[in-house]
């Protein structure tokens, strides 16, 4: 069987931590910024881990980033 192919719109949006967590980029930072707190919009800016149910998901399909 050959190999799965990582899907690239995927590897853009997921990167790999050294001890192996997905990080993602959480949504709502495009536009009605206004109405957002400092608060709100700095911790938008950061990565978050994804959800530990979404793994079994995303881990094959980001698998040379493994």
């Amino acid at each position: 069987m050959p190999k799965m192919k990582t899907n690239r719109s995927a590897a853009k949006r997921f990167k790999v931590t050294a001890t192996g967590k997905i990080m993602h980029m959480p949504s709502g930072k495009r536009h009605n910024l206004r109405k957002k707190s400092k608060k709100a919009k700095r911790r938008l800016s950061r990565d978050k881990e994804l959800f530990e149910g979404y793994y079994k998901h995303i881990a094959p399909i980001i698998a040379d980033k493994f």
